[in-house]
């Protein structure tokens, strides 16, 4: 399967070709697969070297003058470290950036929390200007990106080191749109990102136990779909959110507002609700917060059993 990683970089490499005014910036990372395209365009490639804050500044100089600027390192240093800049330099004065992010929650689970992320989706939605796309394969990255990097908006694209494997037509990904990956009547699951793996196993699993799941699967969290999530939870009355994301303004906060109207309807979060300081593999790490097939499947019998 090709990472999402790869792909990016073969991306820009075809854009780059396409668009003269496109301009890649990275933290000292992903040369190898990057190489493409800054042979082919050594004027339009940086290696700023680790000085997150200074990349973002002066990707909002390209902005200025016309460019488009694609900025790319680790996900904490990225958004966390360089948030005030990217929130003065393209929120206050309405400049477009494409952030592309790896390293996202614990895709770097070796190298312990200064290198795990969670709050990146929280800080970048307080943004007005901001869109936010979670792929969860190098497929879905392709359009993603292709459909939005010249938008002029602060895009950010949270690249995962561990694809899903569930199949997802091109034809499937509308920009905003949810992908109703299983219809159900009992629970609707609401997944991002690489959990959608778990997800889709728990679901088609508890179908053969009379459990009828709905699942919802979102590439982009600002633009959100909240109309197919509202009509899906009018009719199961149960929500369980799947996310590698903080509890706090992500995907969970985002189905609320959805549904904040609709009566009765029982909810449920999985998510990252503080530092994880232990380390192992990036399986390890999801399932000591319940990001697992047993935490989903756990969660969701216990919505459904819930008064």
């Amino acid at each position: 399967m090709k990472s999402l990683r790869q792909e990016f970089a073969d991306t820009v490499l075809d854009l780059g070709a396409e668009h003269e005014d496109l301009v890649v910036f990275v933290g000292d990372i992903s040369h190898g697969i990057l190489q493409p395209f800054a042979k082919q365009f050594p004027g339009r490639y940086y290696n700023i070297g680790i000085c997150e804050p200074t990349i973002v500044n002066m990707a909002a100089g390209l902005s200025m003058a016309g460019l488009i600027p694609v900025v790319h390192t680790i996900a904490p240093f990225l958004i966390e470290r360089s948030f005030e800049q990217i929130k003065l330099d393209f929120g206050y004065q309405d400049l477009g950036v494409n952030l592309v992010s790896v390293g996202g929650a614990f895709d770097y689970s070796k190298l312990g929390c200064s290198h795990h992320c969670y709050s990146d989706v929280a800080l970048l939605s307080q943004l007005k200007r901001s869109q936010i796309f979670l792929p969860g394969t190098a497929g879905e990255f392709r359009e993603l990106f292709r459909s939005t990097f010249d938008n002029g908006m602060i895009n950010y694209y949270r690249l995962t080191e561990n694809p899903h494997d569930v199949p997802i037509k091109p034809e499937m990904l509308t920009l905003g749109s949810a992908i109703r990956v299983i219809p159900g009547d009992d629970l609707t699951l609401a997944v991002v990102g690489a959990q959608l793996s778990n997800a889709f196993e728990v679901a088609t699993g508890l179908s053969e136990e009379g459990i009828s799941v709905e699942l919802l699967y979102f590439t982009s969290l600002k633009p959100f779909d909240s109309e197919e999530l509202q009509n899906s939870v009018e009719k199961t009355g149960a929500l369980l959110t799947v996310e590698e994301l903080s509890t706090r303004s992500g995907l969970f906060d985002r189905c609320l507002r959805a549904v904040a109207g609709i009566d009765g309807v029982k909810f449920g979060q999985l998510a990252i609700h503080d530092f994880i300081h232990t380390y192992g593999t990036y399986q390890e790490l999801c399932a000591s917060v319940g990001l697992d097939t047993d935490g989903i499947r756990r969660k969701i019998l216990e919505l459904i059993e819930a008064p």
